[in-house]
């Protein structure tokens, strides 16, 4: 960019970026949390199930940075989801220190169970959107993500 975008005599928050992903992402909280607790889920916990499922991350640091969630908060979204049987704790082979996550049979079975209701409401609130407006707002988020990350070293996760 040549030129920068915001100036400071007319920035304001509905015109911020980081707002406008922070309002559309609380949204679409709000329309998924009445499906996942139905299942006795919060999005956190769908979260931590889906970055195990996906393998994006694969122990407790690795979710920390890649949610942005407190350690100490996240040890008891995890213990949450051993006691359900959803997730286990296993040590590395490569470094007996390290534990790494692992969805279980009925953890990802309970995943897979969720997920045509995540996509259903996804759908529903894309609705007004084409598939290549889509596409385009998937590249562009794409296209922050990764410069923010070169930008941080590549320290912000996955």
């Amino acid at each position: 960019m040549s030129q920068p975008y915001y100036r400071a005599e007319t920035y304001t928050v509905r015109s911020s970026v980081g707002y406008l992903i922070k309002r559309s992402h609380a949204l679409i909280l709000e329309a998924l949390e009445p499906g996942l607790a139905a299942h006795d889920l919060t999005y956190m916990q769908f979260s931590v199930l889906m970055s195990l499922r996906d393998r994006i991350a694969l122990n407790s640091r690795d979710i920390c940075s890649l949610l942005r969630h407190d350690s100490g908060a996240l040890t008891r979204v995890l213990d949450q989801l051993e006691r359900r049987a959803l997730i286990e704790r296993q040590r590395s082979t490569a470094d007996r220190r390290a534990v790494e996550l692992r969805l279980t049979e009925r953890g990802r079975s309970t995943v897979a169970g969720l997920v045509p209701m995540v996509v259903d409401t996804l759908n529903r609130e894309l609705g007004g959107f084409s598939h290549a407006e889509i596409d385009e707002l998937l590249r562009l988020l794409n296209k922050l993500i990764s410069g923010m990350q070169d930008r941080a070293g590549g320290a912000a996760g996955a």
